[in-house]
């Protein structure tokens, strides 16, 4: 319980923060037609696609980058719980809810086994567990409510991004990944409720 509560003051604290980074990144969801106008527009010039979009994130009023601040300032919580979890002992041996009953060990399920319903264990370099799963469902699902990059090769890549976090952390303390996965949840709800106020569909453009 202790960790969703420290998520959601971490999320308090940064919320002046993120509140602006997601009505610029609702504002980029908004433009998304015109940015593919104007990608179609001028396929064969890249440099004058650059120029047009530049111009248009002017125009605007966007940041195309606001997006990723609230996660870079947050990188020094993730890294400084990282460090709790692994060296405090009051983490050690703290239940959570359900099958978690120790926050600083990897979640012990496997969904190669079914979490437990087949008689057998697998490598434990290919286990991955609920809560692994459900952070990268999260992560997925907060990735519909962002604009969709401008490069298809970097949409491409967005797109792996939660596999390659789900397998990244599938063996990290389950209190970290639970953390994640919660800040995700509160992540989505407060971009909804943004995009929903500025009357932005959440497929894109404005609602009518």
């Amino acid at each position: 319980m202790a960790i969703l509560v420290l998520t959601v003051v971490v999320k308090l604290f940064f919320f002046p923060l993120a509140n602006k980074s997601y009505k610029s990144m609702s504002r980029m969801k908004a433009l998304q037609p015109q940015m593919t106008e104007l990608r179609e527009r001028f396929s064969e010039d890249k440099q004058k696609m650059q120029q047009e979009l530049m111009a248009l994130y002017k125009r605007e009023k966007v940041n195309p980058v606001a997006g990723c601040l609230p996660m870079i300032v947050q990188i020094p919580v993730f890294f400084a719980l990282y460090k709790v979890l692994f060296v405090s002992i009051e983490m050690r041996q703290a239940p959570f809810f359900g099958w978690i009953v120790d926050l600083s060990v990897a979640d012990p399920t496997n969904i190669f086994n079914l979490f437990g319903l087949l008689p057998f264990e697998g490598p434990s370099f290919l286990a991955l567990g609920a809560w692994p799963l459900i952070m990268g469902a999260s992560m997925f699902l907060q990735q519909k409510l962002n604009p969709a990059p401008a490069d298809p090769m970097q949409a491409k890549i967005f797109m792996m991004m939660p596999i390659i976090f789900t397998v990244m952390l599938a063996n990290f303390p389950a209190g970290l990944v639970i953390y994640w996965a919660w800040n995700n949840t509160l992540s989505m709800a407060q971009q909804y409720v943004i995009m929903r106020r500025m009357g932005v569909a959440i497929g894109g453009g404005k609602t009518t």
